[in-house]
This record gives C-alpha cells, sequence and structure tokens, in this order.
C-alpha cells in the first residue's frame, strides 16, 4: 500500500516529467525529454526539491546553462516544487539511440540525420 508521501512523490514526478516535455533543446525544436537528456528524476516531498540527474550530447555543450535555466523555470511553475536541483552525468553517454522516435522524424524533417 502507497504512503502518502509516496503517492504524492509519485504523482510530482509525473508532472515533473510532464513539465520537461515542456522544455526544448535551445538549438533542436525537440524536448529534453525526446532527446534523451533527463537520465533521472525524483522528487522530495520534505524539502519540496525536484531532482534530476540530466547529460548532454557533447561535454563542451554550449547550451548547458541555458539549458539548465530552462528547466528550473519550467519546474519552479509547479506547484509543490520550490527548488531544483540538478546534477550532471557523463555515465550513461549520450549517444543517438537516447532519440525518441519523435525527435528522429523532427530531425529529419529539418534535414539532420539521424
Amino acid at each position: 500500500m502507497l504512503t502518502r508521501t509516496d503517492a504524492k512523490r509519485r504523482d510530482v514526478t509525473a508532472r515533473i516529467w510532464q513539465a520537461l516535455r515542456e522544455v526544448e533543446d535551445p538549438e533542436i525544436p525537440v524536448s529534453l525529454v525526446d532527446m534523451g537528456l533527463i537520465v533521472a528524476v525524483d522528487y522530495d516531498p520534505a524539502a519540496r526539491a525536484a531532482r534530476l540527474k540530466i547529460t548532454y550530447t557533447a561535454m563542451g555543450c554550449p547550451a548547458m546553462e541555458m539549458i539548465q535555466d530552462d528547466i528550473r523555470q519550467r519546474l519552479l511553475r509547479e506547484p509543490g516544487i520550490d527548488s531544483v536541483e540538478i546534477e550532471v552525468v557523463w555515465d550513461p553517454v549520450w549517444d543517438r539511440r537516447r532519440l525518441s522516435e519523435t525527435a528522429r522524424a523532427t530531425m529529419r524533417d529539418l534535414g539532420i540525420g539521424v
């Protein structure tokens, strides 16, 4: 049986994933979720904190700070979230297999080989 805290964690985590679908890569009109940049999401109800592990397509990605700012800005609009903690991870290493079919279709339409 789910405790009230577990149910809240599950519900807010689902809302976080949905909100992240609205945050697009600044270079390609594809969500960060469809790009495969979001590695893990968690929610701490006591701290009212969203905790994310994200990766990038390259270590020298010039949009790292912009992407993190966009994530924070979007998630802080969600009820129950007062802070956003982002950890950049390089394991797993991003590769094209992380792209969703939606991302692949959009990129093909833009003439980007995937």
